[in-house]
């Protein structure tokens, strides 16, 4: 019967040399709320900084329900070494017409500098755009996240416009700035990694 039937993406497992990528689960509350209760981390978000763990149930709940049904991909980031839960990426505002996504990320402020979150991303776009099919993925920061405009640089985005005023965050508000992704770009992005990871003295 229809009800019976499991969205794929309740599988999906990604792995890389340090990480696991998966659905989140219920027993994800306290890493989950560990980041969307710090300042840093929310720093540049679309909503204030939670303040009880209640929000990031709900976040969670509402997660799995979308998974389950297909209609975005929020994943947890796992630490192969001990399992801890150390950021969050996704596939959001899915377009299958359009063959389009969103892509969106955190990190616990514990693992910045390490990265982890290219290295997450890396295997998340390539899951994308060689499983699933995509031919473009968006993401937006704010103009001042220089963290995160040196990431989705490094990624191979493009950025293609300014937002202005867009994000309303309690009395705050914010630009946005407008990254872009197509599939012939990742290409390019992959050849030009491995080309340089096999120049002398660079590889490892």
């Amino acid at each position: 019967m229809a009800e019976n039937i499991q969205h794929p993406w309740l599988n999906l497992r990604l792995e890389t040399e340090r990480l696991i990528l998966r659905p989140v689960q219920t027993g994800d509350t306290a890493a989950v709320f560990a980041m969307g209760s710090d300042p840093e981390v929310t720093r540049y978000g679309s909503e204030l900084p939670w303040t009880d763990t209640a929000q990031a149930d709900a976040r969670i709940v509402r997660s799995i329900h979308a998974v389950t049904s297909g209609e975005y991909l929020p994943l947890v980031i796992e630490r192969r070494e001990d399992g801890a839960v150390i950021g969050e990426c996704g596939l959001y505002q899915w377009s299958l017409q359009n063959r389009r996504a969103e892509l969106g990320y955190r990190m616990n402020r514990a693992f910045w500098g390490k990265a982890y979150m290219r290295e997450a991303l890396t295997a998340l776009l390539d899951w994308a755009f060689t499983r699933e099919g995509l031919h473009r993925i968006e993401a937006d920061t704010d103009p001042g996240n220089a963290r995160s405009i040196l990431l989705l640089n490094m990624l191979g985005f493009t950025q293609e416009g300014l937002l202005r005023e867009r994000w309303i965050v309690g009395d705050q508000i914010f630009d946005t700035a407008m990254f872009g992704l197509l599939a012939r770009d990742w290409t390019e992005t992959r050849r030009n990694h491995a080309s340089a990871k096999s120049l002398p003295g660079e590889a490892g």
